[in-house]
């Protein structure tokens, strides 16, 4: 196994344990009980003792808060052990707020399960620096302050780890002292309290003293494609799907939807989402725009899991076998794509579990079994499981389930409404699989309460469908894109799909082609991961009346797209999409879902925000900042001035910066306030690159 590394904020990569200074008096806090140097309120930290969450290559921030009484300083380390057990140091720095919390960002690139906890200490040298300092300008008690200085350099050289280029640096300090206490010399006095190379040489290595540590606390890292992706969905069976004369269809096939993929990495998508790819039931099945009538040839949702020729772990026979799916999966993945499948733990009444297991559903009064509802919809051709009747065969049925398609070579599932299941199913679910495989990844759509959600999250799932889809004000923006990237970050990751099979918002439905750029543009740069549904580089807003969902909806019928005809006319947004997946992958900022800072604008539909990413972590050694700034009303042209914290990126307020528009190409010369027109029917948005200055 390759050794761990951790680069923190300082730019460091060591594998090496770098040994805190044995202390005079250590406290070891159970859990977050005040010691002799307090430290409370560690991040990321998640409830009930899960584990937070990160990435490979995502930069974390450790921040917890420390404190002593009086004057003397303190200093904090974050000390990471690695899944194979090394442990690295890292030097945390206050963020001089008046909170009393420091941080330090370290990026970790081995995935698995890693453990973390703070010590605090009383930094010795640092305190003696500052007094020494202070003393030495104001002329008062130099000979005192150099004998002291004399008794912590001379301690320091003792220790048996400093490297020898160290200690000849804390001698000659330690001489200079000396002298200087014979003839109390100020100047050589705060000389020594100030040198850079004596504050490096303690930063790495501090004196210490009077320690607290606290427990060790989980951290899991998870592959990058689980914090990072771009999806799209698709229908296999409409790919290639062909109308006879006789105005029935012809399926398309795992072999005709392979047509289909270079369309799709060509926009720039990492991950292609399949809708449940299962046989389907006749009983009850729904006709076209969820209606109980049926005409020949209706194809029924794919939600209506089940029939005579199989259940969850078989493919429809229209779309293929499973050597076609597999074949399906490598095409995939020689355009760079990974393959998502949609995991509808629900049977259809012609479902062989139906007849084989009729104690996994409900059954009424009338000995009928319940069908699925969330009122006011009904979901007729749905029999919900009941995992409280039959415990541990259902549990077992579901592993088997998921575990098969894994061994097909599926390593993503996008979980239809996991809500509506127990949250101990899915805890103890996603721990079984990831221990067979730690790769797999579970996508939860669960439009639902806040606290479901982020349970949800807490006991396993990797990523989560969000409230993004409804949020399109400026206000809702900033309130809910902050929430995502700072309160919940520890252990939630949400994925910014813009629309899917079930929903088209009222924002699409009316806001034209301007909205659907601006949902794409937000969607692509606020968040690592993001998705869209087919059809929405195509436009298909139109909705069925009183419903949130397209009419003629793909759901229960074939659908028939002319992409590239569409392309070719310039009614198609795939270009965008193209462009924003080609952004992403330039700017790792983009990157990051804690790195979002919201700005200020002078309008109430102009929101702006930035990404931003130290030089430590980018892998180019420079740092990489974006500014995002979109007319979020689809029906104006808006003319403002946007205020921007510029110390986000290390410019100082009033300093100016380039920026180029990395959708036209256009440069400007910004400040922090800075005047902007947005015209909804042109080009309603800026993604603005910030150009280091030389």
């Amino acid at each position: 196994m390759a050794a761990p590394t951790a680069r923190d904020s300082a730019g460091l990569r060591s594998p090496a344990q770098i040994p805190l200074r044995p202390a005079a008096e250590t406290t070891h806090l159970a859990g977050l009980r005040a010691g002799r140097i307090p430290v409370f309120s560690p991040t990321p930290h998640v409830p009930q003792g899960y584990p937070a969450k990160a990435f490979v290559g995502e930069a974390v921030p450790f921040d917890v808060v420390a404190f002593r009484e009086g004057h003397d300083l303190i200093g904090v380390h974050l000390r990471l052990a690695s899944p194979d057990g090394r442990e690295t140091l890292h030097r945390l720095s206050p963020l001089e707020d008046g909170t009393d919390r420091w941080r330090t960002t370290v990026a970790l690139d081995l995935p698995g399960d890693w453990r973390y906890r703070f010590e605090a200490f009383s930094d010795d040298f640092g305190t003696w620096a500052h007094a020494a300092d202070v003393k030495a300008v104001a002329g008062v008690d130099v000979p005192v302050m150099c004998a002291l200085g004399v008794q912590l350099l001379a301690a320091a050289a003792r220790q048996a780890d400093r490297p020898a280029a160290e200690i000849r640096i804390l001698k000659a300090a330690a001489t200079t002292l000396r002298k200087a206490q014979k003839t109390a010399d100020a100047v050589s006095l705060r000389a020594v309290a100030v040198d850079a190379a004596l504050a490096e040489a303690f930063t790495a290595r501090p004196l210490a003293s009077l320690g607290s540590v606290i427990d060790w606390l989980p951290l899991r890292v998870e592959r990058h494609r689980a914090g990072v992706g771009a999806w799209y969905e698709f229908f296999p069976r409409s790919e290639g799907a062909v109308r006879r004369k006789d105005g029935t269809v012809k399926s398309g096939t795992f072999r005709t939807a392979a047509r289909r993929l270079p369309g799709v990495a060509g926009m720039g998508f990492d991950v292609v989402y399949l809708v449940p790819i299962h046989p389907i039931g006749t009983t009850n099945r729904k006709g076209r725009n969820n209606t109980l009538t049926t005409e020949p040839g209706d194809p029924g949702s794919p939600y209506a899991i089940g029939s005579p020729d199989g259940g969850h772990d078989a493919i429809h026979p229209e779309l293929g076998t499973e050597k076609d799916l597999r074949a399906f999966i490598r095409a995939a993945a020689k355009e760079g794509l990974e393959v998502a499948l949609d995991l509808a733990l629900q049977a259809s009444p012609d479902h062989p579990w139906v007849t084989e297991h009729p104690e996994w559903f409900t059954t009424l009064p009338d000995g009928t079994i319940a069908y699925a509802e969330n009122p006011p919809k009904k979901y007729q051709d749905i029999y919900p499981i009941n995992f409280d009747n039959d415990p541990a065969g259902s549990y077992a049925e579901m592993l088997r389930v998921v575990m098969h398609w894994v061994r097909l070579g599926v390593k993503i599932f996008r979980v239809d409404n996991p809500h509506t299941k127990p949250l101990q199913f899915w805890e103890w679910l996603i721990a079984e699989v990831n221990a067979q495989d730690p790769d797999v990844i579970f996508l939860a759509e669960a439009f639902t309460r806040p606290a479901v959600m982020r349970a949800l999250a807490a006991v396993g799932f990797q990523q989560s469908y969000s409230y993004f889809t409804w949020r399109n004000t400026k206000a809702e923006l900033e309130e809910f894109l902050t929430s995502v990237s700072h309160e919940t970050s520890d252990y939630m990751r949400p994925n910014l799909f813009v629309n899917t099979h079930d929903i088209l918002t009222e924002y699409l439905q009316y806001g034209g082609r301007a909205a659907y750029r601006i949902r794409a543009c937000i969607a692509a740069t606020a968040a690592p991961i993001w998705g869209v549904y087919a059809g929405y580089e195509l436009i298909e807003n139109v909705a069925r009346p009183g419903s949130e969902e397209n009419i003629d909806n793909e759901k229960y019928e074939y659908k028939f797209r002319d992409w590239e005809g569409a392309e070719q006319r310039g009614e198609s947004l795939a270009p965008l999409l193209r462009r924003l997946n080609e952004i992403r992958r330039e700017h790792p900022a983009l990157g990051q879902l804690r790195s979002f800072a919201a700005h200020w604008s002078d309008d109430d539909a102009v929101l702006v925000y930035s990404k931003h990413l130290d030089a430590a972590f980018t892998g180019t050694g420079r740092a990489d900042t974006i500014i995002v700034v979109a007319n979020v009303d689809p029906h104006s042209v808006r003319e403002t001035t946007v205020h921007l914290d510029t110390t986000v990126w290390g410019v100082e307020p009033g300093d100016e910066f380039e920026v180029e528009d990395l959708l036209t190409g256009a440069v400007w010369i910004w400040r922090d306030h800075n005047y902007v027109r947005l015209d909804a029917f042109a080009e309603p948005v800026h993604i603005l690159k910030v150009k280091e200055r030389s």
